[in-house]
Parts: structure tokens; C-alpha cells; sequence
């Protein structure tokens, strides 16, 4: 009779990293009072001066995808849709981008546009480019990093890094 164990102990193994990647997909909002979002234009105001000194410690593309993010929201602070997002969202795209080692943007990868909405592809593009340069990715090189853009009808939008949930 053959011995089960090895296939148990990967299955159990394979089951708990799953298990660990829907715990870690799971985000809770820490406002249970969402704000309502005021009407922003899609071209935007100016974004704020950038911090073009700041360097990324990140080790994957993962990790900075956080600093990513953090670094888009803080040049767009009054266009980010504040609390959880209403079930249906005007677009919804999904984007590569490319860093290189200087924190510039090298190149941009639709994965999933909003081609219902070329308006937004196009607002999307330019708030990368003009974030430039991001935080250098001094560990990493250069970085290919994803992050999913939610898009309020108001032209206001949540990242999927830094999402308060949707509805």
C-alpha cells in the first residue's frame, strides 16, 4: 500500500498558500462613513510639486506598486474618490508601467484599457507621465509594476493598491 503523506503534506501546503492569498486580497475600509465626491474635471488641477529625491527600498514589483501608488495619490490628492466606491464605476482599466532606474516612466502597458471610455485611457496616461519621475527602484533596477485604475463618473479614481472598497 503506498504511503500518502509527501501528496498530503503538498496538498495541505498548496491549500494554505491559497488560503493566504484570499486572506491577503481582502481589504476593509477604515471609514465606514464614506464622503460624496465632488465633481473634478478630467483634465484636473496641477499636481503638486513632486518629490523627485525619494528612493524605493522595494525588493519586487509588488512592493513598489505600494510606492507607486502612494507617490500618484500624493500629486492627485483632491482627485482621489475619498471612502468605498459605488458599485458601479464608470471604468474600471488595468495598466503596466515601467520605471526605469531614475524613477522615470520607460513605458506604458494596457492590460485591461476602458475602451468604452478613450477619455479616460488617455486621463490615465497623462497622470502617469506627469507624475514623473516616481521613486527610484534603487534595489530593484528598473521595475515593471501593475496596479487596476477605479474610475468614478466625477473623473475621481482609487487605485487598487489603496482602495477603501467598493460597494
Amino acid at each position: 500500500m503506498p504511503d500518502h503523506t509527501p501528496r498530503r503534506f503538498w496538498l495541505l501546503a498548496l491549500l494554505s498558500s491559497a488560503v493566504a492569498a484570499i486572506v491577503s486580497a481582502c481589504k476593509t475600509a477604515p471609514d465606514a462613513s464614506p464622503a460624496r465626491p465632488t465633481e473634478t474635471p478630467l483634465s484636473g488641477s496641477a499636481p503638486a510639486a513632486k518629490d523627485a529625491s525619494r528612493n524605493s527600498t522595494a525588493t519586487s514589483p509588488r512592493a513598489y506598486r505600494t510606492d507607486g501608488a502612494t507617490h500618484l495619490y500624493g500629486l492627485n490628492a483632491g482627485r482621489i474618490y475619498k471612502g468605498r466606491m459605488p458599485p458601479q464605476l464608470y471604468a474600471i482599466g488595468v495598466l503596466n508601467v515601467e520605471i526605469d532606474r531614475n524613477g522615470r516612466v520607460a513605458r506604458l502597458d494596457w492590460m485591461r484599457a476602458p475602451r468604452h471610455a478613450p477619455e479616460v485611457v488617455a486621463e490615465i496616461e497623462r497622470t502617469v507621465r506627469q507624475a514623473s519621475p516616481f521613486p527610484a527602484p534603487t534595489r530593484l533596477g528598473k521595475v515593471v509594476y501593475t496596479d487596476t485604475w477605479l474610475w468614478h463618473k466625477s473623473g475621481q479614481f482609487q487605485l487598487d493598491t489603496l482602495t477603501e472598497g467598493q460597494d
